[in-house]
């Protein structure tokens, strides 16, 4: 049995390609890391080449191995170097077969590396301390994978002007406003107390506290007690968990209702957007990345109207740019129509959304809310004088339509509005995407290029 101790992942990257160009067996290697209890066997040397020809590994793989090289599972060295064997002895795909015991356990390593990465940027918090170089920030952390060479490069980049420090058991970051340095761990102790500055950070922790987004499960999840000790603002989250639901009371009741004061006396949809863009006529512009108002020809004949803008929408500032509204393109090329010809907007022009670790995810808006943007809608009607508005889904037909429509009823009927003119309703895209069954997915796909037809009928009149 060949044992090998690593010391980092360059040094565990050479020595496996030496074992398998020497054709050694995972069975016959293991590979150990100077942390773990003393080896059984003394450190032997890898046989000569046995094979001329160079291992062809995927870059997948290598960027894999980099994630699981920094987790704490002492097996993890030799994991790789199987997984590795075992690509290069034929198994070239086998990162695609995700049932795999061994590609399991090496996503389950990357996830768990990249969670622990996400926390260190999260939670670090700094102290300021004095010494001979003046003043220095360093903030001591308790990591489970050795993790800090990733995440430092953040602090880097976000405290360029800061000389600080990083310490944890593991491994310590040193940045001196110039350079990046890596040392050995530290004890807690050698960390610097408590200074001047929490009280700030308490300060400011508690004025950007919302308890209208408060959840204790989630914070719980996210924010585990470990990291508590080194948080300044978890002293005082109790008195702000028991406030939040009076707090939440007032935002309520103080919680602007129309967004009416903020639309111009202009027919003009350019300066319409301009100031759709200040817009604060109810809250969803807090956390929204900007407003998505309507785009298309100022003259054109119908208005399809959405719900509100998704997430590739919020981040690109465009109606329909993301798996919705490329399914409603497809749609409308079906149908034979030109989407250039259409004026495309949303009941709602900022994206509600619920935060699931890095993802957004679609928040249902509320009556107020829809109520709150609706004079935005109806300056874009006043402002291109449609022959029809077809409203997609529930919430845009009912912001036209009243709260008693309803689209599996009414859908493809074209009833007469005294704003609109004519209202047609149908599904939104994004149903057909949700719908499981692809047999059903097609069958609505087919019912929705059927009710774009209409709109061919009014271009074409």
């Amino acid at each position: 049995m060949i044992e090998i101790v690593v010391e980092d992942f360059k040094h565990w990257r050479v020595t496996a390609r030496q074992a398998l160009l020497a054709a050694v067996p995972p069975f016959g290697i293991r590979f150990r890391d100077p942390r773990d209890q003393p080896y059984l066997l003394a450190e032997t040397e890898l046989p000569p080449a046995a094979v001329k020809s160079k291992p062809r590994v995927p870059a997948a793989f290598l960027d894999l191995a980099r994630s699981v090289a920094m987790h704490h599972d002492p097996q993890r060295w030799d994991l790789l170097y199987r997984s590795l064997f075992r690509i290069a002895n034929g198994e070239h795909h086998l990162l695609d077969v995700e049932v795999d015991d061994d590609v399991r356990e090496m996503r389950r390593m990357e996830k768990a590396v990249k969670h622990e990465i996400h926390r260190v940027h999260a939670f670090v918090r700094f102290r300021r301390t004095e010494d001979l170089g003046g003043e220095r920030f360093v903030a001591w952390f308790q990591t489970e994978h050795d993790v800090l060479e990733a995440a430092a490069p953040f602090f880097a980049r976000r405290f360029a002007a800061m000389r600080w420090a990083i310490l944890t058991s593991i491994r310590s970051a040193y940045w001196d406003d110039n350079q990046l340095r890596f040392g050995p761990g530290v004890l807690r102790s050698e960390a610097p107390s408590e200074d001047t500055l929490e009280d700030l950070w308490r300060d400011y922790y508690a004025s950007i506290f919302n308890p209208a987004r408060l959840s204790v499960r989630t914070m719980r999840t996210e924010m585990p007690a470990r990291y508590w000790a080194t948080m300044p603002e978890t002293d005082i989250l109790p008195a702000l968990i028991q406030e939040a639901e009076s707090r939440v009371d007032v935002m309520q009741q103080n919680q602007p209702t129309s967004a009416a004061p903020f639309v111009p006396q202009s027919k003009s949809l350019t300066v319409l957007a301009k100031a759709a863009s200040r817009c604060e006529g109810c809250n969803l512009f807090r956390h929204a990345t900007q407003t998505v108002f309507g785009e298309g020809p100022p003259d054109a004949r119908v208005i399809l109207v959405g719900e509100q803008p998704g997430d590739q929408e919020d981040l690109q500032g465009h109606p329909f740019v993301g798996p919705a509204g490329q399914l409603l393109d497809r749609a409308l090329t079906d149908a034979e129509v030109d989407r250039r010809l259409i004026y495309v907007t949303n009941a709602l022009k900022h994206f509600k959304f619920e935060p699931r670790g890095k993802r957004r995810i679609h928040s249902k808006p509320t009556g107020l809310e829809i109520n709150a943007c609706h004079p935005w809608l109806e300056a874009e009607i006043a402002a291109v004088r449609p022959e029809l508005v077809v409203c997609l889904g529930a919430t845009a037909a009912q912001s036209l339509l009243g709260r008693a429509f309803r689209v599996t009823k009414e859908r493809g009927l074209v009833l007469p509005h005294p704003v609109a003119g004519k209202v047609m309703a149908t599904i939104h895209p994004s149903a057909i995407l949700r719908m499981p069954e692809q047999e059903r997915r097609e069958a609505e796909y087919a019912a929705f290029v059927d009710d774009l037809r209409n709109i061919r009928s009014v271009l074409v009149a």
